[in-house]
């Protein structure tokens, strides 16, 4: 974080000091809410969870060098105390952007968020300092966490933004505006939350709705309810997307023989070639939104296509691709899943295995509502339709439903199988697996299908039961 001291902090978020011999003394480490990522001249931040509660760490954290607590009541320790621990929070991340001389880019949509916030980040790390959201955390603490782990020196600042109602991004626009906006699409996760795929578009045009008039929304042309957003905006508008309007599109869109995307990039800069060392057609649109914000900052056609086609994955378990010495290659794709990352994956999933044999070990897809068994079943059937060698539907209800969908599109129980847990679908793939088979595994995170991937390679020999 920039250099604040503790008289400074107190006054931005109107909390009291106590126990502070010294205010003038700065946080001079970064804003934690994790005792284990405390450092000397930290600020840890005490929040009172359903299992564990920050203060009682407090005593811990100043031993190991933090330099006070941002708590809700006196800790016995230096502390500014505050009415309302995330409120003060978000204050003093509003603070903090405010004082920055970096440019703020925020993004949002139903899915690829995390990916293409990873691909953006790495191409502009090119052209200058830059900080971005580590992993998914986009909520409200985790965004303005992010925030103030910036430096005087960050130039760019990219932040992921995720939604569950109406008001949420807008809150978090308001606590971190940015001056480039993206929206990448409008699908139909948390769906059962929202109401609709219009009440979610809704919500996520909240991003451009707050952008200032010198300000940049860059959206998706290939999605209407996207591009619709344009009328919701003061900001100049930048289309990406593989439509002819897109400003920024591919052409000549195809896939390597290992599955990986490969396109011209044209920008009205120029044009250049990618081939990406990620998986699966779903990250071309990604790597044009980066590639548009990339753009509107003022990188050339060349430099982003180096950058993206030497872009990796910086967050865990998203397709991610490990081949075994037996010849065995697995896709942890275990992280989340709605109905469109289930899609983009067996896409992916069946380009990778040409001429191999596929397995997909999928579980269920969270918060959909009253879509769910129509979900489900649908993905079911697209397995079989992608002739999927195996679809492997893993846990309760959901995963019957995922099992019947394939059954009714004609697998007849020969190419799909239901499993009670992951344990079960790790001892039917060890039976089963031959050397070259590729196997994707995916479901929402609650359902903790990671362990199936960690298995297949080595990992634990048994897995823990969720």
């Amino acid at each position: 974080m920039i250099a604040l001291s503790l008289a400074e902090i107190a006054s931005v978020v109107g909390g009291q000091t106590h126990d502070i011999p010294d205010p003038s003394v700065q946080i001079t480490g970064p804003v934690v809410r994790d005792s284990r990522e405390v450092e000397p001249g930290s600020l840890f931040v005490a929040f009172v969870g359903e299992r564990v509660d920050g203060h009682d760490f407090a005593a811990q954290v100043v031993e190991a060098g933090a330099a006070a607590v941002l708590a809700s009541r006196p800790v016995g320790v230096p502390a500014i105390v505050v009415d309302d621990v995330q409120t003060a929070l978000g204050a003093l991340a509003r603070h903090v952007v405010r004082r920055l001389g970096a440019t703020l880019v925020a993004l949002t949509g139903s899915a690829g968020k995390t990916s293409t916030k990873d691909l953006i980040a790495q191409v502009l790390q090119r052209k200058a300092p830059t900080v971005w959201t580590p992993g998914s955390l986009n909520n409200e603490i985790g965004l303005p966490l992010t925030a103030l782990s910036a430096t005087d020196e960050t130039r760019f600042l990219v932040l992921e933004m995720g939604a569950r109602g109406i008001g949420h991004i807008r809150y978090l626009a308001d606590l971190t505006p940015p001056k480039i906006g993206l929206v990448l699409n409008v699908g139909t996760a948390h769906i059962g939350e929202f109401g609709g795929r219009e009440q979610i578009a809704q919500a996520k045009g909240e991003l451009v709705e707050g952008l200032p008039e010198d300000g940049t929304a860059v959206l998706n042309a290939d999605d209407p309810l996207v591009r619709a957003m344009a009328s919701r905006t003061k900001a100049r508008v930048i289309l990406f997307g593989e439509s002819d309007e897109a400003d920024v599109r591919a052409e000549n869109v195809r896939l390597t023989d290992s599955g990986q995307p490969a396109f011209l990039l044209r920008t009205p800069s120029g044009a250049s070639e990618v081939t990406m060392r990620l998986y699966g057609e779903h990250h071309v649109s990604n790597a044009l939104a980066a590639a548009a914000v990339a753009h509107e900052l003022g990188m050339s056609a060349e430099e982003i296509a180096t950058a993206l086609s030497e872009a990796g994955s910086l967050s865990r378990w998203r397709m991610e691709v490990t081949e075994r010495p037996d010849g065995v290659t697995v896709v942890n794709d275990a992280y989340n899943a709605n109905p469109e990352s289930m899609r983009a994956a067996l896409r992916a999933l069946v380009a990778m295995g040409q001429g191999r044999r596929t397995w997909a070990v999928l579980g269920k897809m969270a918060e959909l509502g009253d879509e769910a068994l129509a979900e489900h079943d649908a993905v079911g059937r697209l397995a079989v339709r992608l002739n999927v060698s195996k679809l492997v539907a893993v846990g309760g209800r959901e995963a019957s439903w995922l099992q019947l969908g394939a059954y009714n599109e004609g697998s007849w129980g020969e190419e799909s199988v239901h499993v009670s847990d992951a344990q079960a679908a790790v001892d039917l793939l060890r039976s089963q697996l031959r050397p070259g088979d590729v196997v994707l595994v995916k479901a929402s995170r609650s359902v903790g299908l990671e362990s199936v991937a960690a298995a297949l390679l080595g990992g634990e020999g048994e897995v823990a039961a969720r």
